[in-house]
């Protein structure tokens, strides 16, 4: 019977380590794929000028920064909000953002997610002055395309209500767009509700001064510290500037993501605690069944530390295995979901197609090391009491 339980017991340790280990991965596994599809469209870190006042001279503020040895890469864009419309029937509020295709690419890889259409399509840049016929392209989210029932070559029309002002009021500005190409990023959100344009066409269409940005973008090879480098960025461009990073500007998101992993680690851990109780019930039955032979032991010299050392040994070895054992299912059962995409989800409503298991060094020794600690805070109790055994009254009546 003792067998039986220190065997159930291992296997609990092992369940409660290797669902442990699969929850960790999995939280780890969203949140960097969630970071990483974010980067594609957000910056690490943007500029904003005092009450989002559009910078003017962006290169000489960029001088004025300086270098730092972990930004990689600079960028200027603009960003506001405008209404899509294909036709009166089918339009959508989204985000427009204008870049420079040339220095964008220093800040992100978005160009390597467009999967139909010209990469290169924003570079085709023709003044109506000079061929009145000529349109500008706008590049758009998959899910947006689909949603809007709109293909590569289509015109669209971007509108931002009362953004005009003329002799009578305001009335709309509106602009109309042919689409040279469609990006995919992964990202439910992003795919459904971006749009890139030149920034030159966002000038004019959200009245920016020439020559000047909504914001300038910094790309780090550093996202550990990508706070420090922030506040080193915004010390250097004045006191009227803020720094947000990307953390910042989806920080409920962070936060909730967090906050999963801790009551996900702590739920779970239960499973380890309970496995634990098995562990005290083994001990508990062993030092009962070995009383004779611990009482001939401690006759012969054995002392009550060396004693308890046996019983605590034995616990730690039950929770040893199971944690090895447990190491290895759950680093192996990650890997499998990973690679074979097992577990599907909705885009529209989870923002990512499937969920991701990365499997990282610290959160396998955290789970072990926990593990373990509990299998010895287990042993403690029964090691004890077999040390304090009175080996005379056990022999009496052996």
């Amino acid at each position: 019977m003792v067998s039986v339980i220190s065997a159930i017991s291992v296997l609990g340790i092992s369940a409660g380590v290797m669902a442990l280990i699969i929850a960790m991965s999995m939280e780890t596994g969203i949140k960097e794929d969630i970071q990483a599809k974010i980067l594609i469209t957000t910056p690490a870190i943007n500029l904003l000028g005092g009450g989002n006042a559009p910078l003017r001279d962006f290169d000489k503020l960029i001088e004025k920064i300086g270098t730092d040895p972990h930004i990689t890469g600079t960028a200027p864009a603009i960003f506001n909000e405008a209404y899509i419309e294909r036709d009166p029937q089918s339009f959508q509020k989204a985000w427009i953002k204008g870049i420079i295709p040339s220095r964008e690419k220093n800040v992100s890889d978005f160009f390597s997610h467009i999967i139909r259409g010209d990469p290169r399509a924003l570079d085709e840049r023709n003044p109506a002055a000079v061929d009145p016929s000529f349109q500008e392209s706008i590049i758009i989210g998959n899910e947006m395309a689909r949603k809007l029932t709109i293909a590569v070559g289509d015109t669209v029309k971007i509108i931002r209500p009362m953004g005009k002002i003329t002799p009578v009021g305001r009335t709309d500005s509106w602009k109309s767009l042919r689409v040279g190409a469609i990006f995919e990023t992964g990202l439910w959100d992003i795919d459904a509700n971006w749009a890139y344009v030149h920034i030159e066409t966002a000038r004019r269409l959200f009245n920016f001064p020439p020559d000047s940005t909504s914001v300038i973008q910094f790309k780090t090879d550093d996202l550990k510290e990508v706070a420090q480098i922030a506040e080193r960025i915004r010390a250097k461009a004045g006191d009227d500037f803020s720094a947000p990073t990307y953390m910042e500007m989806n920080r409920q998101l962070f936060a909730a993501m967090k906050l999963e992993k801790i009551a996900l680690f702590l739920t779970i851990g239960l499973i380890v605690f309970v496995a634990s109780l098995n562990i005290v019930t083994s001990l508990i039955m062993m030092v009962l069944d070995k009383q004779a032979d611990i009482s001939i032991l401690t006759a012969m010299g054995a002392t009550p530390r060396t004693i308890q050392k046996v019983f605590m040994l034995q616990g730690l070895i039950i929770g040893l295995v199971g944690t090895v054992l447990g190491d290895i299912l759950g680093v192996g059962t990650s890997w499998i979901l990973n690679h074979y995409r097992i577990i599907r989800l909705e885009a529209e409503v989870y923002n990512i197609p499937y969920i991701p298991f990365h499997i990282q060094a610290w959160d396998i020794l955290l789970v072990s090391v926990t593990a373990i600690l509990i299998s010895y805070l287990a042993t403690l109790y029964p090691s004890r009491n077999a040390a304090r055994l009175d080996p005379v009254e056990v022999l009496r009546y052996e």
